[in-house]
């Protein structure tokens, strides 16, 4: 069996990400920051279903609490699947700004900073010595990498630093037969930075070929899709999930 971390699995893509790993048969350790009842519920839904499910605390924010975040990992790996490593990695957990870069604080900088770029570079360097060679890593970025919109610089600045991270995963990692990937969300249905009003969604529904905003499932698949031995070829790849955002 095959066993993911997913960061920030407590609702939106995380959580869709760690049922539908779930439901392809891995076991599943998802974190969560400040809702724990949250995660249990996703947990909860997966054991209901017949899977494996583990939740921990994760500031993805905090690299000084890594070391004991992995301690746990190793802990729960060996009482619940009897294994010392896992092998998969789902860089999610974040959260959106709306600020134009005219008004940008340091202080919302070095949030967004932290938690779409650093954490995931150190959570993963902290990680790597536990994860199986063979592992895949899949970091969640944005479309607005691509597309420019207003309000959302710094996020969408770190998230592109984070596909160029990945490449270097992949590079770096390669000798390890461990794979890296970027996926990158179009607008989805989920609470980030406050969630869809519907004008708001009318608008970006107008702006995507095939006329919707996506579910948090529309991406979960994706990424669950991708830890299977039918795409062990795609690696060091941007993969944008957007149902033709602004094309």
């Amino acid at each position: 069996m095959k066993i993911v971390i997913v960061t920030g699995g407590s609702r939106g893509i995380g959580a869709s990400t760690a049922r539908l790993c779930a439901k392809e048969g891995m076991g599943v350790i998802l974190t969560y920051n400040s809702n724990p009842a949250c995660a249990e519920a996703v947990a909860a839904d997966i054991e209901a279903n017949g899977g494996k499910a583990v939740t921990l605390k994760l500031d993805v924010a905090d690299t000084s609490a890594f070391p004991a975040f992995r301690d746990a990992v190793q802990v729960a790996l060996k009482a619940r699947w009897d294994r010392e490593d896992f092998d998969g990695l789902v860089n999610n957990a974040g959260y959106g700004v709306f600020n134009p870069i005219a008004t940008v604080t340091e202080a919302e900088f070095d949030g967004l900073f932290a938690v779409h770029l650093k954490g995931p570079f150190f959570l993963t360097q902290t990680l790597l010595p536990i994860m199986a060679d063979g592992s895949h890593i899949v970091n969640v970025a944005s479309a607005t990498t691509r597309v420019a919109t207003v309000g959302v610089a710094p996020y969408a600045s770190f998230k592109g630093g984070l596909e160029v991270l990945t490449r270097y995963m992949a590079k770096e990692f390669g000798h390890r037969g461990i794979r890296a990937n970027s996926i990158s969300p179009g607008a989805i249905r989920t609470q980030l930075g406050g969630g869809l009003n519907d004008e708001f969604e009318a608008m970006l529904a107008g702006q995507t070929a095939l006329g919707r905003v996506g579910e948090p499932d529309d991406v979960g698949g994706v990424i669950a899709g991708l830890f299977s031995d039918h795409n062990r070829w795609v690696n060091a790849q941007a993969i944008e999930i957007a149902g033709g955002y602004i094309i």
